[in-house]
């Protein structure tokens, strides 16, 4: 019995594991590559907006094209390559980030790939302090 129940315990952990590590990727991770998928821009003073961008490469065999790119908030304006990715080329998502806000910052940006239900996630990290 004893053996039995380690048995029905270790395929549970080892389903659990296999779980976990298959929900890490997206979708679009087997179409495209983002070189980074967080990025920080440090530390910026209040109303000092930021620029930073989020390159991809098409890993895949045919293009790809990005149908929107929606951001958490009003403060975050995501800006993309509008013309089909072709493989092995390089495409950008570019966000604007207006700074408004006083202390740690995370803002995410969503990326809808055409073909992909699932939408791939960035963020957008840093510190805005005071500019006095």
């Amino acid at each position: 019995m004893k053996k039995f129940i380690l048995s029905l315990f270790a395929s549970m952990l080892l389903t659990t594991a296999l779980w976990a590590q298959s929900a890490q990727t997206s979708p679009a991770d087997t179409k495209v590559k983002f070189a980074k998928e967080t990025v920080d821009f440090g530390k910026t003073d209040l109303n000092k907006p930021v620029t930073v961008d989020f390159e991809f490469t098409n890993i895949s065999k045919e293009p790809v094209l990005i149908e929107a790119a929606r951001a958490s908030c009003g403060c975050t304006t995501p800006k993309w390559t509008q013309e089909p990715i072709l493989p092995g080329k390089k495409g950008k998502i570019t966000a604007n980030y207006s700074a408004n806000g006083l202390g740690q910052q995370n803002k995410t940006i969503w990326v809808k790939f055409r073909g992909i239900d699932q939408d791939k996630e960035l963020h957008l990290t840093g510190t805005v302090g005071s500019n006095n």
